[in-house]
């Protein structure tokens, strides 16, 4: 964004404000649209990440990485979602580097976004990328958007999931996916 729309869209900030009835002038307002302007791009801009792959070299058992904190912003009223992933896949001839599952997270939620598509988005682009037996992705998030208006229910849990290959089409894959994940 060049310096002259990060002004304009400081000022459209700035308006949105005046027009919910707040006094931008006062102090704790003041520098909020340049703030605002600045998280944004910084949110919605992640950092691009090469997917470092490996010879599986006999690794042929679940690879599961669990707890993965995320943030994301709900495309329908703006409002932040985060919770926590489990990402899972059996290597076919291709493993990657642990971090990468975390980072292939981050650069989906990173968005205006909804959680059923986070989810989908992070399994297809590490089944393309790794072409393994099977991949599971399982997301649990709170939406802000269903605690702070609309409903306002606090501690709900939205869980959603993808599952390919041997963890769609195996019931004991699954199985021990879902077992391994509530440890």
């Amino acid at each position: 964004m060049t310096q002259d729309e990060k002004a304009d869209a400081q000022h459209h900030f700035r308006s949105i404000l005046k027009l919910l009835g707040e006094d931008t002038e006062r102090e704790g307002l003041k520098e909020t649209p340049m703030r605002y302007i600045k998280f944004m791009e910084e949110f919605l801009n992640p950092p691009e990440f090469k997917f470092t792959t490996f010879a599986a070299e006999g690794t042929d058992e679940m690879i599961i990485q669990s707890n993965i904190p995320f943030y994301s912003i709900c495309e329908h009223h703006t409002a932040p979602f985060f919770g926590t992933a489990a990402i899972a896949y059996i290597p076919g001839e291709k493993i990657v580097g642990l971090s990468k599952l975390a980072r292939t997270l981050d650069h989906y939620a990173r968005n205006f976004q909804n959680q059923e598509r986070i989810t989908t988005q992070v399994a297809e682009r590490l089944a393309e990328e790794l072409n393994p037996k099977g991949v599971a992705v399982m997301l649990k998030a709170q939406h802000l958007c269903m605690s702070m208006r609309g409903i306002k229910v606090h501690d709900t849990w939205t869980t959603t999931s993808k599952m390919i290959g041997a963890f769609k089409t195996n019931k004991d894959a699954r199985d021990e996916f879902l077992k391994l994940i509530t440890l």
